[in-house]
């Protein structure tokens, strides 16, 4: 790719600063991007974004384009991404996501039913595929469906994903604990003898 004049451009926003117990997600599959786009998490709920890049690309960047941003950070937008980062070391929240994600890992496995095909991630970042049958693997886009509006009717919010729409995509936030992780498993299997 790079030998053909392209660059790897990593989309932190959903996986960066800790959420797959790594401080970024590229870290998890040993790559080195050209440039790294980051978002939501690095504000916490105020606006904030970045983009991280190689030196010699900005530089080639500046000599070739004026940049100018009408949203450019402030110093109120520096100090509340410099908390996040503090905290996010304070708590030690990068090793409780990769040690509450290893648990819920195995947890969900050891409840894996007929429907449940892979089930992957890194972190507080998992996704198991919704399946008609775990031996053919064919995606089941509507149950996913069911399985994500049932367990908001419990209280959780998870999201079905993937480019067939059938991967369950368990998420949440950095602050949780184990109490949470087994409350909602406990809500997870209710929902599995609910629909299967």
């Amino acid at each position: 790719m790079r030998a053909a004049g392209g660059l790897f451009i990593a989309d932190e926003v959903q996986a960066g600063f800790g959420r797959t117990g790594r401080w970024w997600g590229y870290q998890v599959m040993g790559v080195q991007p050209d440039i790294v786009v980051l978002g939501k998490p690095m504000g916490n709920g105020l606006p904030l974004a970045g983009v991280v890049a190689r030196t010699e690309l900005v530089d080639l960047f500046r000599q070739r384009t004026r940049y100018f941003n009408t949203f450019a950070s402030s110093p109120l937008q520096a100090a509340v991404g410099m908390a996040v980062l503090d905290e996010l070391e304070r708590r030690d929240l990068l090793n409780r996501a990769a040690d509450l994600g290893a648990y819920l890992r195995t947890k969900l496995c050891d409840m894996q039913t007929n429907r449940m095909g892979d089930i992957r991630g890194h972190g507080l970042f998992i996704g198991i595929e919704w399946v008609e049958d775990r031996n053919t693997k064919n995606p089941d886009r509507d149950g996913a469906i069911h399985v994500v509006d049932a367990l908001k009717d419990k209280g959780f919010l998870i999201s079905n994903a993937g480019a067939l729409g059938n991967v369950l995509k368990i998420r949440p936030p950095l602050v949780f604990e184990q109490r949470h992780a087994d409350l909602f498993l406990t809500a997870f299997e209710e929902t599995l003898r609910e629909l299967t």
